[in-house]
């Protein structure tokens, strides 16, 4: 309870200013380095002007501080509770296998809203087809080299020698593959500006598409040869675009604003580095599923028989499932831990500072 409330801000203004200043250091030098002593210090700074806040509150009088103390709070609390790291050496190791999998498990929702939407794009286009073929030129007019018959297709394909495939060209079609799908990649998170409606647009279209592939080999008997063609590069690839939507949807969610008293510029600058991690994160694996679209999934039976195929593309996903949700999580639940720690200790100082 304060009693003297000219008094009470008289004192407690020091701590403030001093909160400011830190915050606004580390705002104008995102990669300032921040040892344990300063990050316990700027959280004890944020413990009592939280505090200070929720007391000045009740006096109506004070709105203007009222507003300055919010604003303080809000900018401390999104550089303590960000993602980004502030060691000045960059640890790609761990960068991979610790950060991108925490960021990508932090905001899956966003995943699985796009996984959704791709889903549900993909059950209108196979629909569409499966109760109409003449909208097979609609659908799919965009890849001519979809629009014919799939077994004809699969009898060319399997007709064709392992050294009539891409001869000496695998590196340049590789290339070509990693290009476009990054492209792709950033075109989705790029969307995100539009409030994220262009990336659930982008999406359904993804997913219509792919739907009526399905469908349409399905229907001709070719399901082995579809699987066989699309798991190897598809498993890594697909996930890939949607990580990048995540990232889009993100973006759009902190555009728009619901639910959060922050302004646009702290909301943008707290998911920053998020976005950055997200997308990158995409473009290696799209890097990936370059390759092995460029060197397995275009050989066929009998040159590369579809049962390996599909076993190698299974295992991937495996692997890319057990990556995503596991990977880092036991340091990353130490680090919490340890942080945790570090804030029930201050949290008791301010505890005995209040009393």
């Amino acid at each position: 309870m304060i009693i003297d409330l000219r008094q009470f801000i008289e004192t407690e203004r020091k701590i403030w200013d001093e909160l400011d200043q830190r915050i606004q250091r580390l705002e104008n030098d995102p990669n300032t380095a921040l040892s344990v002593t300063d990050a316990e210090r700027i959280y004890y700074l944020y413990e009592r002007t939280s505090s200070a806040l929720v007391r000045i509150t009740t006096f109506a009088a004070e709105p203007s501080l009222v507003l300055f103390l919010q604003s303080l709070v809000a900018r401390a609390y999104t550089e303590l509770n960000e993602v980004r790291s502030r060691d000045r050496n960059f640890n790609l190791v761990r960068w991979f296998f610790v950060t991108f999998p925490a960021t990508f498990r932090r905001y899956r929702r966003f995943f699985l809203f796009a996984l959704i939407l791709t889903i549900s794009g993909g059950a209108f286009g196979g629909l569409a087809l499966a109760f109409d073929p003449e909208a097979k030129p609609a659908l799919l007019g965009a890849f001519p080299h979809l629009l014919g018959d799939p077994n004809e297709r699969v009898r060319e394909e399997e007709a064709k020698e392992g050294s009539q495939r891409l001869a000496g060209e695998h590196t340049t079609f590789s290339a070509m593959l990693m290009t476009h799908n990054t492209r792709v990649a950033i075109g989705v998170l790029a969307l995100g500006m539009t409030w994220a409606i262009g990336t659930m647009i982008l999406l359904f279209y993804n997913g219509a598409i792919l739907g009526a592939v399905i469908v349409d080999y399905v229907r001709a008997g070719q399901s082995v040869f579809l699987a066989g063609w699309l798991l190897p590069h598809g498993v890594v690839e697909i996930p890939a675009i949607l990580i990048a939507a995540q990232a889009g949807l993100l973006l759009g969610q902190a555009l728009i604003g619901w639910g959060s008293s922050e302004s646009i510029g702290q909301r943008l600058r707290s998911i920053g580095t998020a976005l950055v991690t997200l997308i990158c994160g995409a473009g290696l694996m799209l890097i990936w599923a370059g390759i092995i679209e460029s060197f397995l999934s275009q050989y066929h039976q009998p040159v590369v028989p579809y049962a390996a195929k599909i076993g190698f593309g299974l295992t991937e996903l495996l692997v890319l499932i057990a990556f995503l949700c596991f990977s880092g999580r036991s340091r990353q639940d130490a680090e919490t831990k340890n942080l945790t720690r570090r804030r029930l200790r201050i949290s008791r100082q301010d505890a005995k500072f209040s009393d």
